[in-house]
């Protein structure tokens, strides 16, 4: 058991060249059991093999590392194998290399021998003791390494998706034998599902990926927090699943536009209130399915360029506007502008008080109303079940909208906008007021928007440092003195 809590402060580790983690701020108490969790890519296996004593810390410090640390994974799992297998260049022995044998293996290392004859029993190697450990299947060498980490009596237990690769059996046992061994040993689990976590973990880590080959630690949840827990699960099913944004109701499809035409287009776009100026001879083209970052101060012209798109805003007739195949001014009316954008904002949730069913939420997206007033078809509540589903939310169809959450909301929201798949998406400071757990939610919305639809995102918000996996444009208005 470490003598100190594990504490990584302001730290970031490199891997080779070939991965980064940034600034992970993480404090293990000895008596927590952790799981850590997170898209493919974001640094889980990384994060735990820091614990571990592996990478090169470049900045902050780490502290409180116990020396005898148990690790499972699929990487020391493969270094182990090409040990063994560097055994067979025998070009300048006389004898053929068979290899070490399991017996070697787990007994020559562990300290708890009576406990590794127990596991070699329990496991179902006594009649592969001999046998050497490069023959071994995947599943038998995972138990081989399990093994060796359970029976050498370590101060801390690190774990890497120890379920994958066990038959049935193998795995109760596992998981009883884990179950037995909380009260004396920290124990840290690499999982990528919540259903897979045992009844003892305490806490969870979610790792997020921050760019090309870097990750960081984005949550930290305490399981008994009811609430941030569900709302991990939510986003774990966001992040992991396979899921595609599903189809659009083939019955009311909107107008087709010309693919060779941009969907916006703004010329020499000026905005200005007497004499102040707010923006200022602006152009910018919006091609399809080309994502969008705007970005800006407060003051900037953020919302007015918006207007100006969707033609609330006054001046969008003395400005050269090009939007959805019409030039504006030419007779073209407002409705047919914004049945092409689907549009959410915080104050259109303020607005969305009506008491409804989160179904009829989504449904309402196919009449751009506020409420249901018309009979939905089956088609559209089929559609707007199957975004439940992608949200995670397929229980609560009939929950009251205004029981929910603030970020739950949101996500019902932008599902709304979404479900006519409508060419253009605006979200506008989709984040404002939520906290950490619900905003990597709605991003998490907003990247797979991104990755499975024909619908162009435009993605407003105050930094634009702040970028979503899919969005690769950015514009940044400055405020004007």
């Amino acid at each position: 058991m470490p003598i100190s809590p594990i504490s990584l402060q302001n730290t970031t580790v490199q891997f080779d060249e070939k991965f980064t983690l940034n600034n992970i701020n993480w404090t293990l108490e000895a008596s927590q059991h952790w799981m850590i969790t997170g898209s493919n890519g974001s640094g889980k296996s990384a994060l735990a093999a820091v614990l571990a004593g592996m990478g090169d810390i470049t900045t902050g410090q780490v502290s409180g590392l116990p020396e005898n640390v148990g690790l499972v994974s699929f990487e020391a799992q493969a270094e182990l194998i090409a040990e063994e297998l560097k055994k067979d260049d025998a070009d300048i022995m006389d004898v053929i290399a068979i290899g070490t044998p399991v017996r070697e293996m787990i007994f020559g290392y562990c300290s708890d021998q009576n406990l590794a004859e127990q596991l070699v029993e329990k496991f179902g190697l006594s009649s592969l003791l001999d046998r050497a450990f490069r023959k071994l299947s995947t599943g038998e060498t995972r138990k081989v390494m399990l093994i060796r980490a359970l029976a050498n009596q370590p101060d801390l237990l690190i774990l890497d998706e120890p379920f994958d690769g066990l038959d049935a059996n193998t795995l109760e046992m596992l998981q009883e034998h884990l179950a037995s061994i909380v009260n004396q040993v920290p124990i840290v689990m690499v999982l990528n599902r919540l259903d897979e976590m045992p009844s003892f973990i305490t806490h969870i880590a979610y790792m997020d990926k921050q760019g090309k080959d870097q990750g960081g630690l984005s949550l930290i949840v305490d399981r008994q927090d009811t609430t941030a827990f569900n709302e991990l699960h939510q986003l774990l099913h966001l992040k992991t699943t396979e899921l595609e944004v599903p189809e659009a109701d083939s019955s009311n499809q909107l107008p087709k536009l010309d693919p060779a035409q941009p969907l916006v287009r703004l010329k020499d776009v000026t905005i200005k209130y007497e004499d102040t100026i707010i923006v200022d001879k602006l152009n910018w083209t919006i091609e399809q399915g080309q994502h969008w970052q705007l970005s800006g101060p407060n003051g900037s012209g953020k919302t007015g360029i918006l207007s100006l798109i969707t033609g609330d805003h006054p001046q969008c007739y003395v400005n050269d506007i090009f939007v959805f195949g019409f030039q504006r001014g030419n007779g073209e009316s407002i409705w047919q502008i914004k049945q092409f954008v689907g549009y959410v904002s915080t104050a259109l949730q303020w607005e969305y008080r009506v008491s409804t069913s989160c179904r009829n939420v989504v449904i309402s997206g196919f009449y751009d109303s506020i409420g249901m007033y018309s009979k939905a078809t089956d088609n559209q509540k089929k559609i707007a079940n199957e975004w439940l589903a992608l949200l995670g939310m397929k229980d609560r169809a009939d929950s009251p909208f205004n029981k929910l959450s603030y970020g739950d909301q949101r996500l019902l929201l932008i599902a709304r906008a979404m479900v006519k798949h409508p060419p253009l998406l605006i979200l506008d400071e989709p984040c404002l007021g939520l906290d950490d757990l619900n905003r990597q939610l709605v991003l998490a919305l907003i990247e797979k928007i991104c990755q499975g639809s024909e619908t162009t995102v435009l993605y407003v918000n105050h930094h634009a440092e702040d970028k979503i996996s899919g969005i690769e444009n950015y514009l940044e208005l400055v405020k004007k003195q």
